[in-house]
């Protein structure tokens, strides 16, 4: 289950924490690494990006330089856009306490850069960058400069970026020290992407996030034992999912079967199917409400139909009178919950058929609320001894792991899917999947995939796409889950003929037919 196939382990696609960075960086110090050298590798490399959007600096430049390294990082881009032409002036908010950083302000002074005594004002046009603190800052800072950064970035004169991490906002858990931190337009990622900046939680500071690679060695990051990866549309290319051979019977590319919709929720039914159907799987079943079953031949005839299910009097589906009359051993990939509704009493006659399901289980939705109003509650996932994903949203996470706590939920995801052995996509603005002891954290996805329909239409895409690499892959591992949750985000950015969950299954359909993606742009 630990093994990375995906994506490639280098800087741009890792995820520390504050006290990991640290750690590397005093391991790159001890082989050698001066650090006056990793500070000017920094400087000189967020200047050439500035250099790139020139736009941004053609009213003068403001470095507002903290007494850290952060603010040496920031004196070393002042000096290189000086020395390019550009207007800049500093400004210290703070006495300087490392003598690096202070050598590098009075060289600057020496060369002609203006040292600003008062704040500087909040409605020019200049760029304001933020070199105040970065991934060293642990505790609140002083409020009124985070007011005066704020309020230049709500005049909207000029724009703000901020180096490493945003002042105020805590590079661990993504949340403000206080109340509020800086808002940047753009916030420059040193060596490792920061677990803070890719949480929920730190979007509305950060603005966009772009990564400055200062040359992180890879084998360091191989010796790292928990492994979080960002991952973003660009990765697409490098997806490896196994090709059938063309001469594979239906019965061997893919056998699956989807248990969803309800008297209440006959639409969950639909969706799920589609996604289904747009995986390629060469064998989808399904059992399905009466009221879906009877027309379903109608909008998807090449699914096959295992058994009905009855609603009780509040219109939630009854699984066990289906479940008892077939033979799951036949299936690769089992998909339950979409719409299916609440049913304590039935899920308590059900559940066994589930536990000892011998292939892949993925449970979503309603499946997931019922167990957490169940007698076992989350312990049913230590009943089972095969694999099982589970697709939460916050809230029925929250349900299903009560006991489970972190600051980001790229904590929670991984403490739950080691306790209880199972891989966890926990959805978000920013998704994350996660098994026992890796984490890959999508950033950057389309927030279209945010709308009712979408979550029952990832299942059935989950179930039909799992249950194809199964057949050629019989332990397939939790990069592939990854793969298939950013391939239904892309589909949904690429579709242009609407936002809506059918026709953003036909898009994935269309995916899907060319999985060489090299192709998909």
């Amino acid at each position: 289950m630990n093994e990375i196939g995906w994506p490639t382990i280098d800087s741009k696609h890792f995820i520390v924490d504050a006290n990991q960075m640290l750690i590397l960086e005093k391991e790159m110090f001890s082989d050698g690494m001066p650090q006056e050298a990793l500070m000017e590798k920094a400087g000189i490399q967020i200047s050439k990006w500035l250099l790139k959007r020139k736009p941004l600096l053609k009213y003068g430049i403001i470095v507002v330089i903290g007494p850290g390294h952060n603010g040496g990082d920031g004196a070393v881009i002042a000096r290189e856009l000086f020395l390019k032409g550009y207007l800049v002036k500093v400004w210290c908010p703070f006495p300087i306490k490392k003598t690096v950083t202070n050598n590098h302000i009075n060289y600057l002074t020496s060369i002609g850069v203006k040292k600003l005594v008062e704040s500087p004002y909040a409605y020019g046009g200049e760029l304001w960058i933020d070199a105040v603190f970065g991934n060293n800052q642990t505790r609140k800072v002083d409020n009124q400069l985070v007011e005066l950064f704020n309020q230049k970035f709500h005049s909207k004169c000029g724009k703000i970026v901020s180096i490493d991490v945003p002042t105020g906002l805590c590079p661990n858990s993504g949340e403000p020290f206080l109340d509020n931190a800086v808002k940047a337009n753009y916030t420059l990622v040193i060596g490792l992407n920061k677990i803070g900046l890719t949480q929920d939680s730190a979007l509305p500071f950060i603005g966009e996030l772009h990564h400055i690679d200062v040359g992180v060695p890879t084998n360091k990051l191989s010796k790292i034992e928990k492994k979080i990866f960002k991952v973003t549309y660009r990765d697409l290319k490098n997806i490896d999912l196994p090709t059938l051979p063309k001469n594979s019977q239906k019965y061997k590319r893919g056998r699956t079967l989807l248990i969803a919709g309800s008297e209440k929720y006959p639409g969950a039914a639909y969706l799920a199917l589609k996604g289904a159907i747009s995986s390629g799987a060469g064998f989808i079943s399904a059992v399905l409400p009466e009221l879906v079953a009877e027309s379903i031949w109608q909008v998807a005839p090449e699914i096959v139909l295992k058994g009905t299910m009855q609603s009780n009097q509040n219109g939630n589906a009854s699984l066990f009178s289906a479940l008892k009359n077939i033979d799951l051993s036949a299936y690769d990939s089992l998909a339950v919950g979409p719409g299916i509704g609440i049913d304590n009493n039935d899920w308590q006659k059900s559940k066994d058929f589930l536990i000892g399901f011998e292939g892949l289980l993925i449970l979503d939705a309603d499946a997931l609320n019922r167990i957490s109003e169940s007698q076992l509650g989350s312990n049913f996932f230590l009943e089972r001894k095969f694999k099982t994903w589970i697709t939460p949203h916050h809230k029925e996470f929250l349900r299903l792991f009560p006991n489970i706590k972190c600051k980001t939920n790229v904590g929670l995801a991984l403490k739950a899917a080691k306790k209880f052995n199972v891989s966890i996509l926990l959805k978000g603005a920013n998704s994350i999947i996660a098994d026992n002891k890796n984490a890959w954290q999508l950033y950057g996805t389309d927030s279209q995939t945010a709308r009712a329909g979408l979550g029952d239409l990832l299942s059935g895409f989950v179930a039909g796409s799992s249950a194809i690499d199964l057949t050629f892959c019989r332990n397939i591992t939790t990069d592939f889950f990854a793969k298939y949750v950013l391939l239904h985000s892309f589909a949904a950015s690429k579709c242009k003929s609407g936002s809506n969950a059918s026709a953003i299954g036909d898009e994935l359909s269309k995916i899907m037919r060319n999985r060489k993606t090299r192709q998909i742009s």
